[in-house]
């Protein structure tokens, strides 16, 4: 039997796959028993977290194996296989094994270093001992798993090369500003009770907000966490625990929201976010006033004042035929297409008839507007413009439109008032809330552009060291465990012939008294023992050696061994692996 794992992760796959492709944990239940009902498993282990879903198991044939976990993932996760194969990756054997090392330690992550990946592979082993699928290979490996990563976090600064999903976020959030600092007095919202809320929770009350109030679907689990974070000594934040139905009001007082549940469909809509901002953002900005650009001279039109317009004023669009004699009809002037009444683009779409008419207006009082202060139309620039506009519109029919574009000032967003990070896979808020004024939402998508450019500690390194230390002695480690029951099974028939042995003296020797048959039976035992000692030891550093797997078939043959006696005992240590393995894990 060999190691293989099957997944895909942020590496792998774009979020959207991942996110389609979580498992609940009923799904995850539903996996494990039928891999291990697949022909080519005998163990299996999910390890689920909120960027990666992978099935480990150990199995007899490779291609068998790949074939079935790629489609057993595929069937669990609802994504179908041709879309899942191509985001899929494969590790076998001393690979599969630095693969889970490497995830330990947090190299694999997506804040490299992050250290809760360690509670994830705790749990996905507890969930396979639980379920009754890890055998001796996948207990002894989540195990070491477990002790590699704490080995890379105690050795090493690899913490310095990261930080937990939950500070990355706040950390985005806080746009630039110390998280402290930006948390300061801030009241918290945090939807649901699982560990990674758990951790935003104790996060935010150590960053120093001055509320957290925990909302999950089992109440109890929430004011668990409550009391938990109210009785911290290194805190003094309020907290306490509320109905997820409480939720909406909630979001009306929350300053900042984390959100990571295990629902299969959206925890916060954007109308819900948007319906909590209502009362909290100011209204809409004040209308800009329209820039309004410098008339056409002599096109009837009267320069706007210099002063600026305060805001909400009217400004008067024109006063164009508001003098006495002018021959246009302002309404129906304007009713023509493309007329305009503001700067140069006064006379815009008008007709040449009536173009004309103006011309003759503005020649015939000349005179009377020449005594106009300084600045006015210049009556020969305007008479010579008017003739050309005239020209054109002799020849095309109409005045085109001219008018220069007036600048638009984008609407200034709010500054955010409801900071919302969302943690979960799939995700609990809507993606829609990014396009919210008054909201900011970060999200495991944007986490991950966010984190492509983070830098790495040269601590990096030296866990790699370590883990590539480990992979040698896990393996070194599994072949000398490979051999061990045959060694046992050895030892055990060696038992039996000398037990046999020393019956047969004993019918033979009746007279024996019990001080000389103890000596005999001690005697005959280190004969035994002393035969046993340099074959048996040597093996087992044989077998620990790369190639060193057939020496165990070469002692189940030279000592003609019962290969069902060497199974039970196999079958019996991976019980007793099982069980002081589920003692550790409640310890």
């Amino acid at each position: 039997m060999s190691l293989l794992v099957v997944g895909l992760s942020h590496r792998s796959a774009p979020v959207s796959v991942l996110e389609r492709a979580a498992l609940s944990a009923d799904a995850q239940s539903k996996l494990l028993q039928d891999t291990v009902a697949a022909e080519p498993a005998a163990e299996a282990a999910v390890l689920a977290t909120c960027n990666r879903i992978e099935l480990y198991a150990d199995v007899d044939k490779f291609h068998a194996g790949v074939a079935e976990l790629s489609t057993l993932l595929a069937q669990h996760s609802g994504v179908g296989l041709e879309e899942l194969t191509p985001h899929l990756y494969v590790h076998y054997e001393d690979r599969a094994v630095h693969h889970l090392f490497s995830v330990a330690c947090g190299l694999d992550s997506m804040v490299v270093g992050e250290g809760q990946i360690l509670g994830q592979i705790k749990d996905s082993l507890a969930v396979s001992q639980e379920q009754h699928t890890a055998g001796r290979l996948l207990n002894d490996l989540f195990q070491q798993s477990l002790r590699v990563g704490k080995r890379a976090h105690s050795e090493t600064g690899i913490d310095r090369a990261g930080q937990s999903l939950v500070t990355f976020g706040l950390e985005q959030l806080a746009d630039g500003t110390p998280v402290e600092t930006w948390a300061s007095g801030r009241r918290a919202l945090v939807i649901g009770a699982g560990s990674m809320s758990s951790l935003a929770a104790a996060t935010l009350a150590r960053a120093g907000v001055s509320e957290v109030v925990v909302a999950n679907r089992t109440l109890e689990r929430a004011r668990r966490l409550a009391q938990i974070l109210t009785e911290d000594d290194g805190t003094d934040v309020a907290a306490r625990a509320v109905p997820m139905e409480t939720v909406p009001d909630e979001l009306t007082r929350a300053d900042v929201v984390v959100s990571c549940t295990g629902a299969t469909g959206l925890v916060l809509t954007a109308q819900a976010v948007a319906e909590a901002l209502e009362g909290r953002v100011d209204g809409p900005p004040a209308p800009v006033a329209p820039v309004v650009p410098a008339p056409l001279a002599g096109a009837g039109s009267v320069r706007a004042a210099e002063a600026p317009a305060e805001a909400g004023d009217e400004l008067p669009l024109t006063s164009l035929g508001a003098e006495d004699g002018c021959p246009l009809d302002l309404s129906a002037v304007q009713g023509t297409a493309g007329f305009s009444v503001l700067g140069e683009a006064a006379v815009a779409g008008m007709g040449a008839a009536e173009l004309e008419q103006h011309a003759a207006w503005v020649d015939k009082g000349d005179k009377e507007r020449s005594g106009r202060p300084a600045g006015g139309a210049d009556p020969e620039a305007e008479a010579e413009l008017i003739t050309a506009l005239a020209a054109t519109a002799a020849t095309a029919g109409r005045i085109p439109e001219r008018r220069r574009p007036e600048p638009v000032l984008p609407a200034p967003r709010p500054a955010p008032v409801l900071s919302i990070l969302d943690l979960a896979m799939p995700r609990d808020v809507d993606a829609a809330v990014h396009r919210l004024p008054g909201a900011r939402l970060v999200d495991i998508e944007s986490l991950a552009e966010a984190s492509a450019d983070a830098p790495m500690a040269a601590d990096v390194d030296q866990v790699r060291r370590i883990v590539s230390d480990e992979v040698t002695a896990f393996d070194a480690a599994q072949r000398a465990a490979h051999i061990t029951p045959t060694v046992v099974a050895l030892r055990t028939m060696a038992a039996d012939v000398v037990a046999n042995e020393i019956s047969r003296l004993e019918g033979r020797l009746p007279e024996l008294d019990d001080k000389h048959r103890a000596e005999i039976t001690q005697t005959v035992r280190r004969v035994v023992d002393k035969l046993l000692h340099a074959p048996t030891v040597r093996v087992k550093q044989l077998a620990a050696e790369p190639g060193g797997a057939g020496y165990a078939d070469a002692l189940r043959t030279l000592f003609d061994l019962d290969p069902e006696t060497v199974a039970s005992v196999s079958r019996a240590a991976d019980t007793e692996n099982t069980e002081n393995a589920k003692n550790r894990g409640r310890a």
